[in-house]
């Protein structure tokens, strides 16, 4: 299967192409616009894909059958449409659109065309302790789950910051972005189809010079089966030796699952952490090696029209959710 990129604007590009190719996609080629500061090192990772000077060479070849979007944020659900109406299937970074408008036009052309719309969660899709809590749910381990916390904490990394990091239009406010991870893994481990939102606020606490940008957010999601706690700053100190400390806590009724999914502060070395509590194990597994299903699922969903990697409702789900809890914390809802 052969795959093209289309917006370079952030690093997440890095994982969705490297993750596709790992499951023995092609990767035809790419285009974005301009020169956007992860460009050195795309083009470090993948040297021998060309950038084409048409982004519309990519969307007539008839052998590529999906696009990858990792554009500025406002402007994923344009190229998403353009690429279904292409006959593409879609993966882009999250957050997929920044408008509930935009949403909107993007449920009607996927059911028009009935193209694939798919979001790489990566705090789900790309950790593997992610994947191993799954298996772990699934198998009964901890009950029925209740009850999710989220806490994604990231690192400023100003220096590295485009100016439209900064532009609350640009990139959809801190609970469209960011939030929208830990509202797909509150859906997924609650087996939730839809939630009420109880909770949304945001705020900037650090960084008056920008006022665009906001540092902190919180939201609190309940639903028929269960209830979400979600975190979000832009706070990591400098000490920390990666991005974030990001954790999942699963709470089920016979037992807990916390994931330490990048750094155990004070503890064990490496990433993909995982603390299982029940009723006969109390213990630390290294998940590291638990796999990434995700992209090799999609590729067959490709292939076969299925919904395995993530039903499209979901993805509709998700962010109309964080669509909406931004509007709420806002006043606007």
């Amino acid at each position: 299967m052969k795959f093209g990129a289309i917006g370079i604007d952030h690093r997440h590009i890095f994982g969705m192409a490297a993750n596709m190719m790992a499951e023995g996609a092609e990767f035809a080629g790419w285009w974005t616009d301009g020169d956007p500061e992860p460009l050195d090192g795309f083009v470090k990772r993948f040297p021998d894909v060309p950038r084409v000077a048409d982004v519309q060479a990519l969307l007539d070849d008839p052998e590529i059958a999906l696009i990858l979007i990792s554009c500025i944020p406002r402007d994923r659900a344009g190229w998403a449409v353009r690429a279904m109406e292409a006959g593409k299937d879609v993966m882009t970074d999250k957050p997929g659109c920044t408008t509930l408008a935009q949403l909107a036009e993007i449920r009607a052309v996927q059911a028009r065309t009935g193209q694939i719309w798919s979001i790489d969660f990566s705090e789900r899709f790309e950790v593997p302790c992610v994947t191993k809590a799954a298996e772990l749910v699934a198998a009964g381990a901890i009950g029925k789950v209740v009850q999710t916390v989220g806490l994604g904490p990231h690192r400023l990394n100003r220096p590295s910051r485009p100016d439209w990091f900064f532009d609350r239009h640009a990139y959809g406010g801190i609970l469209t972005d960011i939030a929208s991870h830990q509202i797909d893994q509150f859906l997924f481990f609650t087996g939730s189809t839809g939630a009420e939102i109880t909770l949304a606020s945001v705020g900037n606490f650090a960084n008056p010079d920008d006022p665009g940008l906001q540092d902190f957010g919180e939201i609190a999601l309940r639903s028929d089966s269960g209830h979400g706690y979600i975190r979000v700053d832009w706070y990591t100190p400098d000490a920390l030796p990666n991005w974030g400390d990001g954790r999942l806590t699963i709470l089920g009724t016979e037992g807990f699952i916390e994931l330490r999914k990048y750094v155990d502060v004070g503890g064990r070395e490496g990433t993909d952490h995982l603390v299982l509590v029940n009723g006969s194990r109390c213990e630390n597994i290294d998940a590291s090696d638990a796999g990434l299903p995700y992209f090799a699922r999609l590729m067959a969903d490709i292939r076969d029209r299925t919904e395995t990697a993530m039903p499209q409702a979901h993805a509709f789900t998700v962010m109309e959710l964080a669509l909406k809890a931004q509007e709420m914390a806002e006043g606007r809802a």
